[in-house]
């Protein structure tokens, strides 16, 4: 007789095995599905805990994210300002500032400004720089706080400062001189000019 070899070895005995126990197969088939589902349910199990703390770590991200008015612990603000008036001034005159603009949007008030320097160039530039003084409100609380600034423009005749076809300046806050709402504030402030109308467009950050 020819000796079984590998699994023709397994074979023979599992084929004498039947015989005595028929049902073994059966049985062992049975187990073989109970331990594949239990797997499959523990598989279920892990992927549905990744997730759920996956959704939790996003909702806890969500809350947790700064607002974009408070982005790098600065608040962002906005508003306009125009020339006060001449014959009905809003603005109470102040000794050492020229003139007046008179702001409304997020800061309420008067931008008083003292004109240090003034440049021009025959191809129509302009600079100017100065100080100012902001007398008004903020989350309609008062104070006040002073700035430089740095102007620069272009005119059809800038002899005469008429005609301007662009404007903008910056407006540094000086850091210690705020005073009330604006006590121990710092930041900047952009203007923008729109020649059209004579309105001064601001934006800019305040931060405590």
């Amino acid at each position: 007789m020819v000796p079984l070899q590998g699994s023709g070895r397994k074979e023979a005995h599992d084929a004498r095995q039947d015989e005595h126990c028929p049902g073994s197969r059966v049985t062992v088939f049975l187990l073989q599905i109970t331990e594949q589902e239990v797997r499959s349910m523990k598989r279920r199990s892990t992927i549905l805990t990744l997730t759920t703390l996956a959704a939790v770590a996003l909702i806890g991200v969500v809350w947790t994210a700064p607002s974009p008015a408070f982005a790098g612990g600065a608040t962002q603000i906005s508003g306009d300002a125009r020339f006060d008036e001449a014959e009905a001034p809003v603005c109470a005159p102040v000794m050492g500032y020229e003139y007046a603009l008179v702001m409304t949007g997020d800061l309420e008030g008067c931008l008083y400004t003292d004109v240090k320097t003034a440049k021009s160039s025959p191809s129509g530039t302009y600079r100017e720089t100065g100080t100012e003084l902001f007398v008004g409100s903020y989350l309609d609380e008062s104070g006040t706080f002073e700035t430089t600034y740095r102007f620069e423009a272009k005119y059809e005749d800038v002899a005469n400062l008429s005609g301007e076809i662009f404007g903008r300046c910056q407006h540094p806050i000086v850091e210690g001189s705020g005073t009330g709402i604006f006590e121990g504030v710092s930041g900047q402030l952009f203007f923008k000019d729109e020649v059209e109308s004579g309105t001064f467009f601001y934006r800019g950050h305040l931060r405590y």
